[in-house]
């Protein structure tokens, strides 16, 4: 998984996954403009096994956040008045500049691992003909290697995400599994380009995992984990170590 090598980075001309528009508009006599990006809802389901009272997560590497962490670990432009202390060092001919910018930026690429978080199960809503909770379950079945029958996905709630972005919607179940319902091991479909690591999160760990902020991972995992917290702790008369 964090084998990842050759990385180029090109504009994106067309693609089946994202549109970009920019919307005018008044708002209260003030004349404004927005960019933003046209994509698919979502459906995500935090799943508990609760044969090993553990939370069933994927980890995958995610191009986005690497690019984001590279671009934060890039050295920052320097201040006037570091360029004017500069000033007095001798100059470098440009073609070694260009050479030394060159191994600078090579120096300065994270590891792969930077990339890597840990998710709810989840993909898009681009199946019209299927139902939200249908296609939770084939994601649950394809990343998971749960069989879980669609009458035992119960709805947590619905959210705007990346909202100064996209405004796409994200719908959340809570899935209950047990071993008996394993019938593969999961890992998304490589015809596709997925590569998910299943990860099992003991219940006792939640919420020291969630609030870890060393452990790379999507706001719907701490809000999943606090929700059941609140609402299925108290059934199960169970402990999250909070």
């Amino acid at each position: 998984m964090e084998q990842i090598n050759n990385i180029q980075v090109v504009p994106c001309t067309s693609s089946n996954y994202l549109r970009p528009f920019r919307v005018h508009y008044n708002q209260n006599g003030t004349k404004k403009s927005w960019d933003f990006m046209q994509t698919h809802d979502s459906v995500s389901v935090l799943i508990f096994n609760t044969t090993s009272h553990c939370f069933i997560l994927v980890k995958q590497f995610r191009p986005a956040v690497y690019m984001s962490e590279w671009e934060r670990s890039k050295p920052k432009p320097l201040q006037p008045a570091e360029e004017e202390s500069e000033s007095t060092e001798p100059k470098v001919p440009e073609e070694d500049k260009a050479g030394e910018t060159s191994e600078e930026t090579s120096s300065h690429q994270p590891p792969a691992s930077a990339g890597v978080t840990f998710e709810l199960c989840a993909g898009l809503v681009d199946k019209p003909n299927l139902s939200l909770e249908e296609i939770a379950r084939q994601e649950v079945l394809e990343e998971c290697g749960y069989d879980v029958p669609v009458t035992k996905l119960r709805k947590i709630t619905s959210y705007r995400s990346g909202v100064g972005v996209t405004g796409s919607k994200q719908t959340m179940f809570y899935a209950e599994v047990s071993e008996e319902n394993r019938v593969g091991e999961g890992g998304g479909k490589p015809q596709e380009g997925e590569l998910i690591e299943v990860v099992k999160v003991p219940l006792h760990e939640a919420m020291t995992f969630a609030f870890d902020e060393s452990i790379p991972k999507t706001m719907g995992v701490i809000f999943s984990f606090i929700w059941f917290h609140s609402n299925m702790s108290p059934k199960y008369k169970i402990s999250t170590n909070v």
